[in-house]
C-alpha cells in the first residue's frame, strides 16, 4: 500500500512510500508508473536517522 509522506503540502511534489516486510519502496507520486527506488528496511532506517 503506497503511503504519501506527512512532510508533502499537497503542492504535487509528493514521495509515496510502500513498506514491506523486508524493503521499502520509494516513488514519485506525479509519475507513480515511473522508476522505483528500492531500499532494505535497514538502510531505509539509516536514511530517516540522517535527516535530522
Amino acid at each position: 500500500m503506497w503511503r504519501k509522506s506527512s512532510y508533502s503540502s499537497g503542492g504535487g511534489n509528493c514521495v509515496e512510500l510502500n513498506l514491506g516486510a523486508h524493503q521499502v519502496q520509494v516513488r514519485d507520486s506525479k509519475n507513480p508508473d515511473g522508476p522505483i527506488l528500492v531500499f532494505p528496511r535497514v538502510d531505509w532506517r539509516s536514511v530517516i536517522r540522517s535527516r535530522g
